[in-house]
């Protein structure tokens, strides 16, 4: 069970994974070591599993990003998940229900790669069909 301090803790480090240890000590009022000693708690349960890079919104808007749904032959799950993990420009896979089994996120630097990612994806073995939504805007995102 988490603590509230841990939430805050979270919270924090959601807005600003790179916040300094006496930053946040200092917004949660309480020592540096006890805020290094919880982030340490936190890793070693798994619930801090690493810290990543948010991109700004220069970068992000150069992107085209798309929904790939995935038809895959079951024998093949597996390895198609693999496959795609190894991919660069996954930046996510979901497994569904419905009529098809997985949903992967693309990102691509432009219409061209994308292109061509798709193609790459529809030549995996177990990949029996895709069907691609390119994403227009992002209304919103958490």
């Amino acid at each position: 069970m988490i603590k509230i301090q841990d939430e805050k803790l979270i919270a924090l480090l959601r807005a600003n994974a790179r916040t300094s240890i006496s930053d946040l000590a200092r917004m949660l009022d309480q020592s540096r070591s006890t805020v290094q000693n919880r982030l340490l708690k936190l890793e070693q349960a798994g619930i801090i599993k690493g810290y990543s890079v948010e991109f700004g919104e220069e970068y992000l808007e150069g992107l085209v990003s798309a929904h790939v749904s995935v038809k895959v032959k079951q024998k093949l799950t597996t390895q198609t998940t693999v496959a795609l993990k190894h991919h660069s420009n996954v930046t996510a896979l979901y497994a569904i229900s419905g009529e098809y089994d997985m949903i992967a996120i693309v990102e691509a630097q432009s219409l061209q790669q994308l292109s061509s990612i798709l193609d790459d994806i529809g030549d995996l073995d177990g990949v029996e069909r895709t069907n691609s939504s390119v994403i227009l805007e992002t209304k919103f995102k958490r």
